[in-house]
C-alpha cells in the first residue's frame, strides 16, 4: 500500500465512526487503512484517504461550531457506468441526492454518507 504521505487526504466528520467505515467498504470500493474507533478511522481508494473523525476525535473538536452542517465540497468517484452503480447501491438504501446531472463533462449523481457528507459518482462523457 501506499504510504499516507504519498495519498491525498480529506477529512470527513462523522456522527459514527463503525457506520461510516462499513459504508465506504462496503458500498464504494474503499479499503480500510487503520481503525482506531470510535474516534476515528481512515479508508483508501486510489490515491484517496479518506478520514473519518468522530465526535470524539482531535479533528471534529477543531471544527468550529457553526459549521456543524455538511458542506457542499464533496469526494468524487469515477465510475465506468453511472446507470449500473446506482442499480448496485439503491437496493442497499444509500440515500441519493436529486437526479441524474448531465453535462458535457458526463454524468453525475450525488449521494449522502451516513452523516450527510456528499459523495458524487462520476461518469465522464465518452471521448
Amino acid at each position: 500500500m501506499t504510504t499516507t504521505d504519498e495519498l491525498a487526504s480529506v477529512r470527513y466528520i462523522v456522527d459514527d465512526v463503525g457506520e461510516a467505515v462499513r459504508f465506504y467498504t462496503d458500498h464504494l470500493g474503499f479499503t480500510l487503512h487503520s481503525n482506531p474507533a470510535p474516534a476515528f478511522a481512515d479508508v483508501v481508494r486510489g490515491p484517496l484517504r479518506l478520514l473519518l473523525s468522530g465526535p470524539a476525535s482531535s479533528g471534529a473538536r477543531a471544527t468550529p461550531d457553526d459549521s456543524a452542517t455538511p458542506g457542499r465540497n464533496r469526494i468524487h468517484l469515477v465510475v465506468d457506468d453511472l446507470d449500473a452503480e446506482i442499480d448496485r447501491l439503491r437496493p442497499a438504501g444509500l440515500s441519493f441526492c436529486g437526479d441524474v446531472v448531465a453535462g458535457p463533462g458526463g454524468r453525475q449523481i450525488l449521494l449522502t454518507d451516513p452523516a450527510g457528507n456528499l459523495v458524487e459518482l462520476f461518469e465522464p462523457a465518452s471521448r
